[in-house]
């Protein structure tokens, strides 16, 4: 079936004359009657009866008329939509994040994107530091960000964005809540909620062992959701990375002697042509005072 095969019989249908329809679709009226044939051929019986003056739609015709019409609305919006992203009107931007980066670090440079696109669609992708990796393999983001990828795969274009050190986080109810900086001796009877989300979590996780903090015996959490809720249920105490946004409710404090830090990276794939959107991302993101973000997450 050929579009316009479908595109002359809706012009029959809407006017229901040979003649009149081949003035309508711009061609001669032999022309018109062949390609309808050929698509009543396909189907399996004839779309009209043709009588004079006018034509009329058979029981056939009538059932295919509402699905070929569908059909052949979805085909132009589908050039509408291919001809405007050519053109620019149209931006997508698909980028991965694993489950440990904020999207509250993306957000001003949305808002500028914005600015620079008529239309802008997004599409974020979660994950661990592995499936990051395979949605870039995919095709399936054009961009990824995460402290690390756990892949080895050398079409990896990498760019340092910024290096964050971990903080504690705490109920503003808790005992240390009204502490800035805190001692591993204070860490030693608190039970830890751990981030396994986080491709630091072993890191971490070491150096408070490394101090006497008692980490085997902390709660298992797999997402920054659940965690700000078991914190404000002053349910335990975490290490959380400096960027991380933290409600009214908890607190932060800078553990003394923890040397423990992350580097977020951007990463895309070497030699894989870009979105327009995509490429002024990266280029927002690479720019970016990241200093100044930092500061104001402290």
């Amino acid at each position: 079936m050929e579009m316009h095969q479908v595109r002359y019989f809706l012009a029959v249908s809407r006017l229901l004359n040979f003649t009149r329809a081949a003035d309508d679709c711009n061609v001669t009226q032999p022309s018109l009657t062949r390609a309808i044939k050929q698509l009543e051929a396909e189907l399996g019986g004839d779309l009209f009866r043709r009588e004079r003056p006018a034509a009329q739609l058979t029981e056939l015709g009538q059932r295919m008329l509402p699905l070929l019409q569908q059909c052949y609305d979805a085909a132009a919006g589908a050039r509408m939509l291919a001809s405007s992203f050519k053109s620019g009107e149209i931006g997508a931007l698909r980028i991965a994040l694993t489950d440990s980066i904020d999207l509250s670090l993306l957000i001003p440079h949305l808002d500028q994107l914005k600015r620079q696109f008529n239309r802008l669609e997004f599409r974020f992708l979660r994950g661990n530091s592995e499936e990051v990796g395979e949605y870039l393999k995919a095709g399936e983001a054009e961009l990824g960000i995460a402290a690390e990828l756990g892949s080895d795969w050398d079409r990896l274009d990498t760019w340092p964005l910024f290096t964050e050190y971990f903080t504690l986080v705490v109920s503003k109810r808790h005992p240390l809540a009204s502490h800035d900086h805190v001692a591993f001796d204070d860490l030693r009877n608190e039970q830890l909620l751990s981030r396994d989300y986080c491709e630091h979590s072993e890191r971490v996780g070491k150096s408070l062992r490394e101090h006497g903090v008692a980490v085997d015996r902390s709660h298992e959490i797999s997402s920054e959701r659940d965690l700000i809720e078991l914190l404000e249920a002053d349910i335990g105490v975490a290490v959380m990375p400096q960027t991380t946004p933290i409600p009214e409710t908890l607190k932060r404090a800078t553990i003394d002697g923890l040397d423990s830090r992350r580097t977020v990276h951007l990463y895309g794939v070497a030699g894989r042509q870009r979105a327009a959107v995509a490429s002024a991302m990266m280029r927002m993101l690479r720019g970016a005072d990241w200093q100044q973000f930092l500061s104001g997450s402290a």
